[in-house]
C-alpha cells in the first residue's frame, strides 16, 4: 500500500495529440515514455523515484493496454539488468531508481550494458537525491555515467524540456547504441506545469514479438575478446555518434546573447539561475536574460565545440555545477586551454564548494561572479558589496532552538523493539549492533543510541562479518523486511549460514517498504492483483539453512521482544540466530483503517477506539516512559500544584492507542500511573445507561471525598 494513490491522475495518461497535459514531472516523465513506444518500464522505489514508480503502479491497465511490461524490480540491480531486452532487440525500454544508492547497487548491471551497448533505446531515469534534506550520502551520478560512457541528460525542469529530455534520451540511445541516463531532482521530479500532448504509441517492437523470434550477436556478450573491442567501439564510433547527434539535435540551448560574461550551467539548475538574475534585473519572468546562459541539458558528453564558441568572445564564463567533485568545470578548463583561450573561468571559488545550491547561494555567487568581471551591468545598487547596515542580522537559532532528530512516527511498531533492545543492555551489558537502512535506522538516534553502523541496503548483518571471531558476547545485527528481499537474504543471511556466523539477526518487518513509501513486498500480508505477498521471511530463512529462528507476531509485546533476545543472546546453540519481528507499518495501518472507521461513525455504526493516558495523581515524573519509548506524543505537563515542582508524562492528542509505552512500563516494572481508556462512538441504550450511572457514582464519591478534606474556610 503505496503512501499515496494516483489512480484518479494516471487517467489523464489517455489524452491524445494536440490536449493539454497538466500535472507533476513524474506524470510527464509517464505520460513522455508512454508517447515514446517503449515497451517495457522497471524499477525500485527510492526518493525522489517513489511516486514515479507509485504511478507506474497505478497504470498498470493503461500500460497493459498498449502492451508495455512493466516490472517492480527486486533491486536497482534488477532493474538495470532488465534493460538487457534492448541489447540484441530493437526494443525501447526505462528503468527508474534512486541515485547514487541505487546506482552503486546497479553499478555491475549498467557497466555490463554499457560495455556491449544497446540496439533499442535504453534509458535509466536517475533520481538525483543531493542536498541537505537527502537521506543518503553526498555522491552525484555523474562518476557512473564517465566511469561507464553512459550518456548523461539533466534537463531544465519544466514540463516540456522533461517531456522532451524524455524523447531525447531515447533517440541519442539508439544513434549512438549506448545507454541514456536521465537525471532528475526532486525538484524536477515534483514540479507543476504543462505541455501538449502527443498519442501513446504502443511499442513498434513488442517484447512478445521478440520471443517468438529470438536473437543474438556474440559480440554483444561482454567476454574476451569482444570487451577489449567493446572500450574501442565507445571511443571510435559510439562517442562521435552521440557527439554529432547531440550538436545537430541542438539538445543543448544557449540564452541570450552578446555581453562580456556568460555562465555555463547544468539544465536542472537553470530555474536558479534564471531565478538569481530576475533578482538582480537582468532576467524577466519568461527567462529573457542579459547574461549569455549555455545551458548543458546533456552534461556528458561535453561538445568542445559549442564551448569554445560560447567562450570566445567573452572575458569570464562563470560554471554553474552542483556537487562534489567539479567534472564539468575541470574538463571545460581542459577545452580552454588546449584551445588556447584566454576567458577567465570561474566555479566553486565563487558558488559553494559543496552543497545544494539553493537560491541565496546561488543568488550569492552569480552576483560575486559579476561585481568581480562585469559591474558595469549590474543595477547600481549591486554594484558595490552591501553595506553592513543594510543586513539582517538573523539569530543563532541553534542556541534557542532545541535540536529536532528524526525519529519514529507515533505508533511505530519498531518503537519496541528497541526499547527491548534497551532493557536487554541493561541487564547483559552492550553488545557490538550493525544497523541498516530503513526507518529501523531511527534507532541510532535518541532515545535508544542503537546501532554503529550503516554499510548498504540489506548488509546489516554482513557489515558485522568481522565480529564472528568467538569473543564472549554474541554480535546483533538489524536490517528491514525491505533490506532482507532487496538484498539481505543472500548477501547477509546467506553469509552468514555458509561462515557458521555465531550472532544475533534481528529482521524488522513492518510488512513493507516503508521507508520508500509504503510499497508492497513479496512478506506483506495485503493482497496484491499484480504481484505475489504473503512469503514468510521465517520460510525464506530457513529454506537457506537457518536452524535457529524465532517469530514474533506482535513487537508490541516488549517483555516477549526482551526475553526472545536474550534466549538468542544466551543459547548453547552455534550458528546465526535470526528473530523476525513483525507488527503493521503504523502509517499504513492509519492510512487504511481511518476512512473505514470514520466512515463507519458517520454510518452511526458502533466503534471503539483505544486512547492511553497517564494519571497524574500517580505519576512521579520519573520520566523513564520517555527515555525507553521516545514516542512523539508523549509530552511533559506542568501541574499546577504548588507541593510538586516536576512535570509529569503527558499524552497528547495524536496517540493512536498503539500501548507501546504501557507495554513499555509494564516490562521495565516502571510505575502504573499509564491506563487505557475506549472511546465508543455511537454507543448503544445499555451503553449509555451504564455511561451515566458510572458519571453519577464518581459524582458522589468526589463529592464524599470533598467533605472530608481539612478546610480552613472562615479563618
Amino acid at each position: 500500500m503505496a503512501e499515496r494513490s494516483f489512480a484518479r491522475e494516471v487517467e489523464q495518461l489517455r489524452i491524445g495529440a494536440g490536449e493539454e497535459f497538466r500535472g507533476e514531472g513524474i506524470l510527464a516523465i509517464t505520460k513522455a515514455l508512454l508517447q515514446c513506444g517503449v515497451g517495457y518500464v522497471g524499477g525500485y522505489q527510492g526518493a525522489p523515484i517513489s511516486h514515479l514508480m507509485d504511478v507506474l503502479a497505478d497504470a498498470q491497465e493503461i500500460l497493459g493496454e498498449l502492451g508495455v511490461r512493466y516490472e517492480a524490480s527486486a533491486s536497482e540491480a534488477a532493474a538495470a539488468a532488465m534493460l538487457a531486452a534492448s541489447v540484441h532487440y530493437p526494443i525501447r525500454g526505462a528503468v527508474a531508481f534512486k541515485s547514487t544508492v541505487g546506482t552503486n547497487v546497479a553499478s555491475d548491471a549498467l557497466a555490463n550494458l554499457a560495455s556491449g551497448g544497446v540496439t533499442g533505446g535504453a534509458v535509466i531515469i536517475v533520481g538525483e537525491d543531493y542536498g541537505e534534506g537527502s537521506s543518503i550520502m553526498q555522491e552525484r551520478s555523474h562518476a557512473f555515467a564517465m566511469k561507464s560512457q553512459i550518456w548523461l541528460l539533466d534537463p531544465r525542469p519544466n514540463l516540456p524540456s522533461i517531456v522532451k529530455a524524455v524523447e531525447d534520451a531515447f533517440e541519442l540511445s539508439e544513434a549512438s547504441n549506448t545507454p541514456v541516463m536521465l537525471e532528475v531532482r526532486i525538484r524536477c521530479c515534483h514540479v507543476h506545469g504543462s505541455f501538449i500532448a502527443k498519442d501513446n504509441v504502443k511499442p513498434p517492437y513488442p517484447v512478445a514479438r521478440a520471443l517468438s523470434a529470438p536473437q543474438r550477436k556474440t559480440d554483444r556478450i561482454v567476454l574476451p575478446p569482444a570487451a577489449f573491442a567493446h572500450e574501442q567501439e565507445k571511443i571510435a564510433r559510439r562517442w562521435p555518434a552521440a557527439v554529432d547527434f547531440i550538436r545537430h539535435r541542438k539538445l543543448n540551448e544557449f540564452f541570450g546573447s552578446g555581453g562580456p560574461v556568460g555562465i555555463i550551467l547544468q539544465g536542472g539548475m537553470y530555474n536558479g539561475v534564471i531565478r538569481a538574475l530576475q533578482r538582480l534585473g537582468l532576467a524577466d519572468v519568461y527567462g529573457e536574460t542579459d547574461v549569455p546562459l549555455y545551458v548543458l541539458n546533456v552534461t556528458y558528453p561535453l561538445i568542445e565545440s559549442e564551448i569554445l564558441e560560447f567562450c570566445g568572445d567573452k572575458s569570464a564564463v562563470l560554471v554553474v555545477e552542483e556537487g562534489q567533485p567539479n567534472y564539468i568545470e575541470q574538463a571545460i578548463g581542459s577545452m580552454l586551454y588546449k584551445a588556447g583561450e584566454r576567458v577567465v573561468l570561474r566555479g566553486k571559488d565563487v558558488l559553494p564548494p559543496a552543497g545544494e545550491y539553493t537560491g541565496q547561494a546561488m543568488l550569492d555567487g552569480v552576483l560575486s561572479f559579476l561585481r568581480e568581471h562585469a559591474a558595469d551591468i549590474l543595477p547600481a545598487r549591486h554594484r558595490a558589496p552591501n553595506r553592513n547596515e543594510d543586513r539582517i542580522d538573523v539569530p543563532d537559532l541553534s542556541k534557542v532552538v532545541p535540536p529536532r532528530p528524526p525519529g519514529f512516527c507515533t505508533g511505530c511498531p519498531e518503537r519496541p523493539i528497541f526499547a527491548a533492545m534497551k532493557l536487554v543492555e541493561g541487564e547483559l551489558g552492550k553488545h557490538q549492533i550493525a544497523a541498516d537502512i530503513g526507518c529501523h535506522l531511527f534507532s541510532i538516534m535518541p532515545p535508544f543510541e542503537i546501532g554503529g553502523t550503516t554499510m548498504g541496503f540489506g548488509l546489516g548483518p554482513a557489515s558485522n562479518s568481522a565480529f564472528h571471531g568467538g569473543g564472549e558476547k554474541r554480535p546483533i545485527s538489524i536490517i528491514g523486511d525491505g533490506g532482507f528481499w532487496h538484498n539481505g537474504l543472500t548477501s547477509s543471511i546467506g553469509n552468514a549460514v555458509y561462515n557458521k556466523a555465531d550472532g544475533v539477526i534481528l529482521v524488522v518487518d513492518n510488512y513493507y517498504s516503508a521507508a520508500t513509501g509504503g510499497q508492497d513486498l513479496l512478506s506483506s500480508r495485503a493482497d496484491n492483483k499484480s504481484k505475489s505477498t504473503k512469503h514468510a521471511i521465517a520460510d525464506a530463512v530457513k529454506g537457506i539453512g537457518v536452524n535457529w529462528v524465532r517469530q514474533i507476531d506482535r513487537t508490541y509485546d516488549v517483555a516477549k521482544v526482551r526475553d526472545t533476545l536474550k534466549e538468542a543472546l544466551l543459547t548453547p546453540e552455534k550458528g546465526p540466530k535470526v528473530i523476525v519481528a513483525s507488527s503493521e507499518c503504523m502509517l499504513n495501518k492509519q492510512r487504511r483503517e481511518k476512512p473505514i472507521l470514520n466512515q463507519a461513525v458517520r454510518n452511526g455504526e458502533r466503534v471503539v477506539k483505544p486512547r492511553f493516558g497517564v494519571d497524574e495523581d500517580v505519576c512521579t515524573g520519573d520520566h523513564a516512559c520517555m527515555r525507553l519509548s521516545g514516542c512523539p506524543s508523549l509530552s511533559l505537563r506542568k501541574l499546577d500544584d504548588p507541593l510538586r515542582d516536576d512535570p509529569v508524562a503527558s499524552i497528547d492528542q495524536s496517540c493512536v492507542g498503539c500501548g507501546n509505552c504501557g507495554e513499555v512500563a509494564d516490562a521495565a516494572v516502571l510505575c502504573p500511573s499509564f491506563y487505557r481508556a475506549d472511546v465508543v462512538h455511537n454507543p448503544g441504550r445499555f451503553e449509555r445507561a451504564v455511561a451515566r450511572l458510572r458519571e453519577r457514582l464518581v459524582s458522589a464519591l468526589q463529592a464524599r471525598r470533598a467533605r472530608r478534606r481539612l478546610s480552613f474556610a472562615g479563618y
